[in-house]
């Protein structure tokens, strides 16, 4: 590519995943062209990209031809998608699409966007992940409790930020849940999982044809606005510091080469520690970012000098075929690093109790 200016588009550019990533590339060594594309009339105003549009959403028609005319017009070269409905498109429609990509293989998008059959596979392999039964009648609640015991997690099948979960004690709470999303006109399939108490625990990997390029794992220890939601999960932290723990990296790890031997691009790991204290992944957030990606992209900026733990600037590198640094494939920052935020509240890097660097800013 030379010393050419890259120009991507990044999909979902005024959602918080989408500015999380659009931030992260604001922070690298070279200008990059970004244009954003929005669903929402609204959002659109929030995407910190060079120019944004707004497009039809991810299920409608004509979704994959408007993202190709803009294509043509601002001549992207490559097509980031960050919301799980524009990866799913996009991931079946990927010989459509008139820009490069960087994903992981059809079947595993397919199968990292379905918690049951992820969760069988990991299962079947010996990863620890929770035990699940599929719910489909009310018998099945009742067999949920019984073989997972009291309480159990309720969850949709399909879905980011928590979609349809809540912990049920019972049955006659763990039925009214179902009704209500379904009264509503929500036709989610649901799962039971037995219910795992411990840290959450999130772990954002980067890959190349099935080898490890860098990772971080971090905790989540607060949520923003936890009262709203029954489970006390909002879909996004408030407070979240990184850890350096082993068994998170070689369990995290093992989960994607369980999925695919041959992963490339993001895979965003999430586990919650069971009664034992053993980490384990409830799902892969497959080829898009954590919402937080910043986090890790401005804590290398201010602790490390460099890019190393940048994982958008690296994918995109990776994306454009571009050698990167050797670098550690694990804890590639230091740990007790504290990412705190909340909505309309600049986020604070705090290491020790101190505030490190200034203020983030989309010029920065």
């Amino acid at each position: 590519m030379g010393d050419a200016v890259k120009r991507i588009m990044a999909t979902g550019a005024g959602g918080p995943a989408g500015v999380n990533f659009i931030m992260s590339l604001r922070l690298a060594p070279e200008k990059i062209f970004i244009v954003g594309t929005e669903a929402n009339a609204h959002f659109i105003h929030l995407s910190p990209t060079d120019k944004t549009y707004l497009v039809p959403k991810a299920e409608e028609a004509d979704y994959i031809d408007k993202l190709n005319e803009i294509i043509r017009r601002e001549k992207i070269e490559f097509l980031h998608a960050q919301t799980d409905a524009e990866v799913t498109v996009v991931s079946e429609n990927r010989e459509k699409i008139e820009a490069n990509l960087f994903l992981p293989s059809k079947k595993t998008v397919k199968t990292c966007q379905d918690k049951l059959k992820s969760t069988e596979i990991w299962l079947k392999k010996g990863v620890p992940t929770a035990k699940t039964v599929k719910i489909h009648s009310e018998k099945d609640v009742v067999k949920s409790f019984e073989e997972l015991g009291r309480p159990i997690w309720i969850r949709a099948r399909h879905g980011a930020g928590g979609r349809g979960s809540t912990p049920a004690y019972d049955e006659e709470t763990a039925l009214s849940w179902i009704n209500y999303w379904r009264k509503r006109g929500m036709k989610w399939e649901f799962i039971a999982q037995e219910h795992l108490p411990g840290r959450n625990i999130g772990f954002h990997s980067l890959w190349k044809d099935g080898e490890l390029v860098t990772s971080m794992a971090r905790e989540r220890i607060e949520y923003i606005y936890p009262h709203l939601a029954p489970s006390g999960i909002t879909g996004t932290p408030a407070v979240q510091r990184t850890i350096h723990d082993e068994k998170v990296n070689r369990i995290a790890t093992e989960a994607v080469l369980a999925i695919d031997s041959n992963f490339n691009g993001i895979a965003c790991v999430d586990l919650k520690e069971n009664k034992e204290g053993i980490p384990c992944v409830t799902e892969i957030n497959a080829a898009r970012m954590f919402t937080t990606s910043y986090f890790f992209s401005y804590a290398s900026k201010i602790l490390r000098n460099d890019y190393y733990a940048n994982i958008p600037y690296l994918y995109v590198k990776l994306a454009y075929k571009e050698s990167i640094p050797e670098i550690p494939k694990y804890n590639i920052l230091p740990e007790n690093v504290y990412w705190i935020r909340h909505i309309d509240a600049p986020a604070k890097l705090v290491k020790d109790g101190n505030i490190l660097g200034k203020m983030y800013c989309w010029c920065e």
